[in-house]
């Protein structure tokens, strides 16, 4: 821990607004929704998780272990408040991955409450400070303004590892596999993401915005949020692209719900989402029947998973890492599905679709799956989108599925 000495972390509450994109800049951490926010600045601590299939048991307790010897003041107490542990955790579990408690954090709830949080040693939190200063000045300069945009695999070359997978799907080898692409953005100047942030803020409110150690995104699904012992899932899978007339859209939609292959596709997550959490829970269902969730030029089949956890609760994190990766990133029976992606896709996804979010030492928090990403590094963007594969897939209309996904993060990289 930086300069040695117990931690200590003091949460008070917050008069005025502060935006949470301009306090993070390029360099921070942030964690937004409609519902609720948290943005940091500074290292207290940065936790190295386990590797390996059990990560999903051991990462928790690490985190927990590590937040709970930290000797809290917390003036307002809610979901959010006291130490908080940011995560972009990598889709691979034989991937090293690591979680970041800020020295600062500053929060919003939906309700209009704010609040900061300080962590460090007692002589650290001794001394003066404002938010206000806190906060990064504007980076200057114009930013990139000539991109090339490269695909790391042909589409012909793509296609013809959906039809493979298709085709070993229909042998009954497995039900379902996802196969994700990536394109790269090379510019002429280095990539903000405080700006990238700041567009997809403004073309996707509805989503969970991240930056996590140069990880951006806007995702639309949320993979687990715990408050307390109530636990909530919202997950996605089955997808048609929008037009942005609003008849056209009403027939894709209705298109989109009478589809057997998208409702036998969206079926196995929300089957195996129900069946991860049980354990977990006293009480876990389901909506009785999908919705349209319409995320600009896509639509997806959604289901929200609600239940009240046993006691003692899971941690949020504990549960996103027992999830990941479901069925809409991973595929079914899980072995089987990524060892066919492994032999097929040719991609080192990094964090892509895998978890991202917090989690404060209560255990609250909330993870969403880390789609419509990108990975900056200086004048570098790697971008992903995938698709699941069943046995009515049709090559040419996967690959049209991913083209629309892209159009999220290249409009947020890639600006006029």
């Amino acid at each position: 821990m930086p300069g040695g000495g117990e931690l200590f972390a003091r949460t008070t509450r917050l008069d005025d607004d502060v935006d949470l994109l301009a306090f993070a800049g390029d360099d921070g951490l942030v964690f937004e929704s409609t519902e609720h926010g948290l943005a940091g600045r500074g290292e207290a601590l940065r936790l190295p998780l386990p590797v390996g299939a059990d990560r999903s048991r051991r990462a928790a307790d690490v985190v927990a272990d590590a937040l709970g010897s930290i000797r809290i003041e917390d003036e307002v107490d809610r979901p959010g408040t006291g130490p908080v542990a940011f995560a972009a955790l990598p889709f691979d579990d034989q991937a090293s991955a690591s979680v970041i408690v800020p020295t600062l954090v500053v929060g919003r709830a939906g309700d209009g409450t704010r609040w900061a949080t300080r962590t460090g040693t007692a002589a650290a939190l001794a001394s003066p400070w404002s938010v206000h200063e806190a906060a990064p000045r504007r980076r200057a300069g114009a930013g990139p303004s000539r991109f090339t945009v490269t695909s790391s695999r042909t589409p012909e070359d793509w296609c013809g590892a959906v039809a493979a997978a298709r085709d070993r799907i229909r042998s009954g080898a497995l039900t379902k596999v996802v196969l994700a692409r990536e394109l790269v953005v090379d510019a002429d100047e280095p990539f903000s993401a405080a700006e990238v942030l700041e567009r997809l803020r403004a073309g996707y409110p509805s989503a969970y915005r991240f930056s996590i150690d140069g990880f951006v995104g806007a995702s639309p699904e949320l993979l687990v949020s715990r408050a307390g012992d109530l636990v909530r899932s919202h997950p996605m899978a089955g997808t048609a692209p929008r037009s942005g007339d609003p008849t056209a859209d009403a027939r894709l939609a209705a298109s989109l719900l009478a589809s057997a292959k998208d409702l036998s596709e969206h079926r196995i997550t929300i089957d195996a989402v129900l069946d991860t959490l049980l354990p977990f829970c006293s009480y876990v269902d389901a909506e009785a029947e999908p919705s349209v969730a319409a995320v600009a030029n896509v639509a997806h089949l959604a289901t929200l998973v609600h239940g009240r956890l046993s006691s003692p609760p899971a941690s949020a994190l504990a549960l996103a890492t027992a999830l990941h990766p479901t069925p809409a990133v991973g595929g079914a029976p899980r072995a089987e599905a990524l060892a066919l992606r492994a032999e097929l896709e040719l991609l080192d996804r990094g964090r892509y679709a895998g978890p991202v979010g917090w989690v404060d030492a209560a255990g609250n928090g909330t993870f969403a799956v880390a789609v419509r990403s990108a990975e900056l590094d200086g004048c570098r963007a790697r971008l992903f989108a995938g698709g699941g594969m069943v046995a009515d897939s049709d090559p040419a209309a996967e690959l049209a599925e991913t083209r629309a996904k892209f159009q999220a993060m290249l409009s947020a990289v890639v600006r006029p």
